[in-house]
């Protein structure tokens, strides 16, 4: 292919800081692409955890302390670790046709930006961009038929307290069959350049865009107000539970835990976000417990299983053993979703 084929080339900036949006629209991007057109499509998420498409989402994710701060978790369509969204960070994707595909031109185009801010920057590994060693973006990548994107994250000025806060599962009793996020050591543009402002960077973006692949023929700014209409389905998608929550890979969770009267173990197989298989086991357990605990767990969706510890944790008709035993199981769920 000669890489400096003419391409019909467009800019599309999002005012949304919502990632079920932006994410819905970068798929109906991807869909509507022409053949010969390339788009540099700009977008930020504020308060938001983004998993990989074959992430477990507990496992990647704070889930409770991200929705107790009123954050958002969003699933991509893309592979890859975990990362995490704020106002501080600029996201671009490239979307093209895939025999226009060409990683090394599109990569170019944002080192060519950040050096053009006075930054030294180089690609390292398989899909990451360095300063010294130093992360500040990741890359990600989607084909779907003949058509194809290539997404990343731009780190400015993003809070790390909470990244951390956000990103890091200290439960160790989760066995996934998923992927793990691989954490680096990371550095915002800005600590480099001294500017905290987004503007500059997407300007940065937007012109070396043009200088690689000409000037714009088309620039579109969009607003959830005026085009969530046109992308109503894929948003449905994007927002749903079983999306971000359901389509996590099978995964299992299991403790065990020596009371005065005996040690239980318990195990729970979760499928598509909801309670599979439930274990429980012990060498002193009354018989009742391990078919009292199937009646109420089986099936449930994993985040509606703490209200369900708790209000059966509160029935007088329980032992002084199925109490303890339900308090430790809740426990259990209680700091995995912390």
């Amino acid at each position: 292919m000669n890489n400096k084929t003419k391409l019909k080339t467009k800019l599309v900036y999002s005012k949304s800081t919502n990632p079920w949006f932006n994410l819905a629209y970068e798929e109906f991007i991807l869909d509507n692409l022409e053949p010969e057109e390339i788009t540099l499509y700009l977008w930020q998420n504020d308060n938001t955890v983004v998993i990989g498409r074959n992430q477990n989402s507990w496992k990647e994710c704070r889930c409770k302390e991200l929705e107790k701060n009123k954050g958002k978790l969003a699933r991509r369509l893309s592979g890859g670790g975990a990362v995490y969204h704020d106002l501080g960070n600029l996201n671009f994707t490239f979307v093209t046709n895939k025999k226009n595909y060409n990683f090394e031109r599109q990569i170019g185009v944002i080192l060519k930006a950040v050096k053009s801010m006075g930054i030294d920057a180089t690609f390292t590994g398989r899909n990451d961009l360095e300063i010294e060693g130093k992360k500040f973006s990741g890359n990600a990548f989607y084909f779907k038929g003949d058509k194809s994107y290539h997404h990343g994250t731009i780190l400015i000025d993003t809070d790390f307290e909470k990244l951390q806060n956000y990103l890091t599962v200290s439960s160790d009793k989760i066995k996934s069959k998923g992927i793990d996020s691989i954490r680096a050591r990371v550095i915002n543009l800005c600590d480099l350049t001294g500017i905290k402002e987004i503007k500059p960077y997407s300007h940065a973006f937007y012109r070396e865009f043009q200088k690689e692949y000409g000037i714009c023929d088309e620039v579109i700014e969009i607003k959830e107000k005026t085009h969530l209409d046109e992308i109503s389905t894929l948003y449905e998608k994007y927002s749903h539970w079983d999306f971000r929550y359901g389509d996590s890979p099978n995964w299992e969770l299991e403790g065990d835990k020596k009371f005065s009267w005996g040690k239980v173990s318990f195990g729970l197989t979760i499928k598509k976000g909801k309670i599979a298989q439930i274990g429980l086991y012990s060498d002193a357990m009354e018989s009742t417990l391990s078919q009292c605990v199937k009646d109420n767990l089986y099936s449930m969706k994993l985040n509606e299983l703490i209200d369900e510890l708790c209000e059966v944790w509160k029935e007088k008709s329980l032992t002084s053993e199925e109490k303890e035993v339900y308090g430790w199981i809740f426990e259990e769920v209680k700091n995995l979703r912390k």
